[in-house]
């Protein structure tokens, strides 16, 4: 008798932690599917807050206009812009994709810029922006500018065939980018311009990492590999702007964004061109007059309130739970997924801190499969563009959960920062670099394991 009351503590035991690990998002996952997956409110969220989220869902999601407009609280736009709406990036608040054969415009991505910090000067510039932006064009080129206006220029992406085969002899095209700006509006490119295409990330789960203990993060360090596993994982070190200092950051392919109210209104800066206290400059460089030749929608444009809203509502964007965590399938794929050694970078479980201001981020343990920190990933996934602390081989282990909606939210499985891979093998088999030894192992599975492991990513 004793032993049947030890076994079924066991089971309810296990069955207790299988439940927990299926809520990614602790008690603000959402438990809803389809295309509005990623789109949902926390679902710890009182009904009295729910009014914010909506509200800044509303300035998240609907278009921006050109000044002077009636609509006198989303007027601004531009005159350089990367699209007039945050949702048109963020799709459905999912992920971005690269350009197809035929469109005309990247609407869901845009191509950094910058130039080496050569100089003295350069390298003050750096020191606190991270980049030294190209001189005419910026950090960021914008591929829309308001009627009458020339756009800065537009992107066009080709791709080279790479081929990869596992060791049973089944081959993986891979396809490498080659990336190409044409129609410049306003003169040539500085010669050793660094460019790097990035698609817009998902949006769940942003402010369950912003509520990440940032000693947790430290903690993950591994400088070094002082434990010799060949994983060396380190922080980006970025400016904060309301802060005045240099913080841990968090946010950004690169983790180039200390908080998500600097990663908004820089976005709102950079890719719709709308001022705000945070970044209360036009984005034209002084060799572009068009910003002082075209009326602005207030100084700033983005009021504080908008900024609050907004961050509001992209602290409180739901998790999806995960889906056939007891298929044998998936749980192999788990396993395999531990083996060769993908969690040490994608971090499976951490616990929130306590925010009196967010308490429905407060305190939650999540399984985000991130570490928020920079990895060498090799030269094939390179862009050859430091940011930061961050060299070019260097990004930050995005995280994965929601990563098996991706499809029906929307339409598409391109992944990684620029798009290039079209599936989530794929994105595995471009891995190098610190994770190049776990590739190696996943290039020796059979066709078993390897269907195994994507079951296992899908069910995130």
């Amino acid at each position: 008798m004793k032993s049947y009351f030890s076994a079924l503590l066991l089971s309810l035991a296990s069955c207790h932690a299988v439940a927990e690990d299926v809520k990614s998002g602790g008690s603000t996952s959402t438990t809803k599917a389809g295309p509005n997956a990623y789109s949902l409110p926390a679902s710890n969220l009182p009904m009295a807050k729910r009014l914010d989220f909506s509200v800044g869902n509303s300035f998240f999601r609907n278009p921006w206009v050109p000044a002077p407009s009636s609509t006198d609280a989303r007027d601004g736009l531009g005159p350089l812009f990367n699209t007039n709406g945050c949702q048109n990036c963020h799709i459905k608040d999912g992920r971005g994709h690269p350009p197809e054969a035929n469109d005309t415009q990247a609407v869901s991505m845009l191509v950094r810029l910058s130039i080496p910090a050569e100089t003295e000067a350069q390298k003050a510039i750096y020191d606190r922006a991270g980049v030294v932006p190209e001189p005419v064009y910026g950090d960021q080129l914008q591929d829309f500018a308001l009627p009458g206006k020339k756009a800065e220029g537009s992107i066009q992406i080709t791709y080279d065939e790479v081929v990869i085969k596992f060791a049973d002899g089944t081959p993986v095209l891979l396809r490498k980018p080659n990336l190409s700006i044409q129609n410049l509006g306003y003169g040539a490119l500085h010669p050793k311009t660094q460019f790097s295409a990035r698609v817009a990330p998902p949006m769940i789960g942003l402010g369950l990492l912003e509520a990440i203990p940032e000693q947790t993060i430290l903690s993950w360090q591994d400088e070094n590999d002082a434990n010799g596993d060949g994983i060396s994982g380190r922080v980006n070190r970025v400016w904060d702007v309301r802060e005045e200092k240099k913080v841990v950051g968090r946010f950004g392919w690169k983790a180039g964004q200390p908080s998500l109210m600097q990663q908004n209104a820089a976005a709102f800066n950079g890719d719709l061109g709308l001022t705000s206290r945070l970044f209360p400059k036009e984005n034209c460089s002084m060799h572009q007059a068009l910003c002082s030749q075209v009326p602005n929608g207030g100084e700033p444009e983005v009021s504080d309130n908008i900024l609050d809203f907004v961050e509001f509502y992209s602290q409180h964007l739901a998790v999806p739970v995960r889906r056939n965590v007891d298929d044998p399938k998936v749980q192999h794929g788990k396993k395999l997924f531990a083996e060769v050694g993908c969690n040490s970078c994608h971090k499976t479980e951490v616990k929130t801190a306590k925010v009196e201001s967010r308490p429905a981020l407060s305190e939650q343990t999540i399984h985000p499969y991130t570490d928020l920190l920079l990895h060498d990933m090799g030269e094939g996934l390179s862009d050859g563009r430091p940011e930061a602390l961050a060299s070019g081989n260097e990004w930050r282990t995005p995280p994965l959960w929601g990563i098996g909606y991706t499809e029906e939210v929307n339409n598409h499985t391109y992944f990684l920062h620029d798009g290039r891979a079209r599936n989530l093998m794929e994105a595995v088999l471009w891995h190098g670099g610190e994770a190049q030894a776990a590739k190696e192992k996943v290039l020796q599975f059979s066709k078993q394991e390897r269907e195994a492991l994507i079951a296992f990513l899908n069910s995130l």
